[in-house]
């Protein structure tokens, strides 16, 4: 059979050549704007790809978004791969290599369309972005058969998920691949470029993006400050579940998005926040079934007003009716309505006094880290209504939880006197007895 050379349209940068030499299975790069970590990574790809010696191989990269990877990835894909390609699915994002090997494009908004694949590679781009869920519940398992590799790259956005993977890489360099690539040691971008971003963005923006630390304030998130705060108090940590209190739960009802839900209990005032959980799809017989599996002692579940409405889906039973059936009706409060804005403000009154358990409720503490507002690129501001993506259902739970503890007079109160059976009318108190009693004077011995 005659051999034929293949030339495909890449020149490595300097910054990627160790990345592309690679020994270890794992991967974390943490790389500035512009420096070409996504074109490095769809290239790494198509190697792996095309060399690939298992049967019929599948590589998969996977965006925050699908219409994110498409715009982003798709046309890298189809224009370095253009030599080997023998078919482009333009509708399904994907490409299939003359030797039979496939790569795809998906978005973690999705992640679900990935179950039941079984990965040779995959990478995940802008992870710091994902709901952290969809690392272990969907995509790991999918690298279990064929004992696949995985890359993580991205810029920072706090200290989330994609900080806890770097952390590990660079603790287990015999595992994990370990980039860091600054703006100001990459050499990729000119001095001038540089200077002028620091001269038209903000100091955490830049820092964030172009050195990529992942100290820098996130920009535009509601509750940065106040999480933040949390945090250097040492309120994140563990928080048990107290047997002699009541627990309630605050929820933001989805079927195609996400339910979310929030377990707390009320001490002294302060909210002691023990659990979280959020699933997508799921009916609501299912999640009452996770609700009442819980050992918790329940007082209340507080939903949002919408739990109100009926629809021919659920044969013009509203939400409310529906988790009655399993819950209680007795049980089922549904929340004061209040605009986004006044439930934001009632949550950043409500953080101060709160405590999280730091593993039962990573996820959702993941969403009021990121929460954040849309940005505006007309203006080049941000708006004060908050971007829609994985955070929105935990933060929109947060809000009905903030709502129910303030206007259950959960903030402490003084105990009233508590009645004697003495005195005239049987009525007085301890403050009555002791103001009618003389002080007795004790001498010196």
């Amino acid at each position: 059979m005659a051999r034929h050379e293949i030339i495909l349209p890449y020149q490595a940068r300097d910054a990627f050549g160790a990345y592309h030499a690679r020994t270890q299975r794992w991967a974390s790069m943490v790389v500035h704007r512009r420096a070409g970590k996504t074109v490095a990574a769809i290239n790494d790809k198509i190697r792996a790809a095309v060399t690939a010696k298992t049967f019929r191989p599948l590589y998969g990269y996977v965006a925050p978004f699908r219409s994110q990877a498409k715009s982003v990835a798709w046309g890298y894909l189809k224009y370095f791969a253009a030599p080997i390609i023998r078919k482009a699915n333009e509708a399904e994002l994907y490409v299939d290599l003359i030797n039979d090997a496939r790569i795809m494009l998906f978005g973690a908004d999705n992640a679900d369309a990935m179950r039941g694949l079984g990965f040779d590679g995959v990478t995940l781009d802008e992870y710091g972005d994902y709901k952290p869920s969809v690392w272990g519940s969907v995509i790991r398992p999918c690298l279990s058969d064929k004992q696949g590799w995985a890359t993580f790259i991205g810029t920072p956005k706090g200290k989330n998920q994609f900080w806890e993977i770097h952390q590990t890489a660079k603790m287990s360099p015999e595992e994990w691949y370990s980039l860091t690539l600054k703006a100001s040691e990459s050499g990729i971008l000119p001095e001038s470029e540089l200077m002028a971003l620091r001269a038209q963005i903000t100091e955490d923006q830049y820092m964030q993006e172009y050195e990529v630390s992942f100290e820098a304030a996130i920009l535009g998130a509601f509750y940065g400050v106040e999480m933040r705060k949390l945090s250097e108090a040492n309120r994140i940590t563990s928080v048990p579940y107290d047997q002699h209190l009541p627990t309630f739960t605050a929820w933001d009802l989805g079927y195609r998005d996400d339910t979310a839900i929030w377990w707390y209990q009320v001490v002294r005032g302060e909210v002691h926040v023990i659990d979280y959980y959020s699933v997508s799809g799921a009916s609501i017989s299912e999640i009452c079934q996770v609700v009442r599996g819980k050992r918790y002692h329940y007082a209340k579940h507080f939903l949002p007003h919408d739990a109100r409405a009926k629809t021919l889906a659920a044969a013009g039973k509203s939400v409310i009716e529906q988790l009655a059936v399993h819950l209680g009706m007795e049980n089922l409060v549904i929340a004061p309505e209040l605009s986004v804005q006044d439930g934001i403000q009632a949550v950043r009154q409500m953080l101060p006094n709160t405590w999280f358990d730091e593993s039962n409720c990573a996820e959702g503490i993941e969403c009021l880290r990121q929460y954040e507002r849309e940005y505006n690129e007309d203006t080049k501001s941000f708006r004060q209504t908050p971007k829609h993506n994985w955070t929105s259902h935990g933060a929109d739970a947060a809000r009905i939880m903030a709502v129910a503890w303030r206007n259950e007079g959960h903030t402490p109160i003084a105990r009233p006197d508590r009645p004697l059976i003495v005195g005239p009318g049987n009525q007085s108190t301890l403050n009555d007895m002791w103001a009618g009693t003389k002080p007795v004077r004790r001498a010196r011995i």
